[in-house]
């Protein structure tokens, strides 16, 4: 479970988040959706430890990030890239990874299977597409087999089969009981996949609830999404 309780946080002069409250449930895949410079990827540095708040806290299973002796079998994280260095191979990559955090070397192979990399587990990174990296990210973080998965923008660069097949990993990673919080702009592959949107703008939270109680009277989530914000901004 994450739980987000009134983080605030300011850079210089400028606060970027506002008392940010929400939480993402077990067996749920949850969407996170805002403008760019809404506070999306602010919230999700805080919650993976790489900010610290002035203010609040985010936890994960009750826990700070931080203070996880083995954080990679509590929380798989997928943000910019696949954190890969351009001449390793994808395998090289994640048994290094494995290693590091006193994995089964053999859960390298079964997280390679699960993306769909095994045939290009020799190749090195630098030769990945994006789509692919988005893969080879996604497998490093499935290494520890973490009851929560945090995803920032996860169908990003892959194609329309690629969109399925994340869609379809996302929804049975729920159905086995992970936490998913999924960050994206994306509002209509969002209404695909989510069970529950937390919506934020300006650094604060203008609306949260199961898709069809934030969608309420509106005719699609896009239609919710600019009545809520000031959804003239650029994406």
């Amino acid at each position: 479970m994450i739980s987000v309780q009134h983080v605030s946080k300011a850079k210089g002069r400028a606060r970027i988040l506002h008392e940010v409250s929400f939480e993402a449930r077990p067996g749920r895949v949850t969407g996170f959706l805002g403008p760019n410079g809404a506070g999306k990827t602010s919230t999700v540095r805080v919650l993976l430890g790489l900010d610290r708040p002035d203010s609040g806290t985010a936890r994960v299973n009750g826990r700070r990030y931080p203070e996880w002796d083995r954080p990679l079998t509590v929380v798989g994280a997928l943000l910019d890239g696949s954190g890969a260095h351009r001449s390793r191979s994808a395998r090289a990559h994640l048994r290094w990874m494995a290693a590091s955090n006193g994995l089964a070397r053999s859960r390298v192979d079964e997280v390679l299977d699960r993306v769909g990399l095994t045939a290009d587990a020799g190749k090195r990174a630098g030769r990945f597409s994006l789509g692919m990296s988005r893969r080879l990210g996604l497998a490093a973080a499935l290494l520890g087999d973490p009851p929560v998965l945090v995803l920032d923008e996860p169908v990003n660069g892959l194609d329309p089969s690629g969109i399925r097949w994340m869609r379809t990993f996302l929804r049975d990673s729920a159905a086995e009981g992970r936490t998913v919080l999924l960050s994206s702009h994306l509002m209509g592959e969002l209404a695909e996949t989510v069970d529950d949107v937390v919506v934020i703008d300006q650094g604060r939270i203008v609306a949260g609830g199961t898709l069809a109680e934030v969608v309420g009277g509106h005719a699609t989530l896009e239609d919710a999404f600019f009545a809520l914000t000031s959804g003239g901004r650029t994406w």
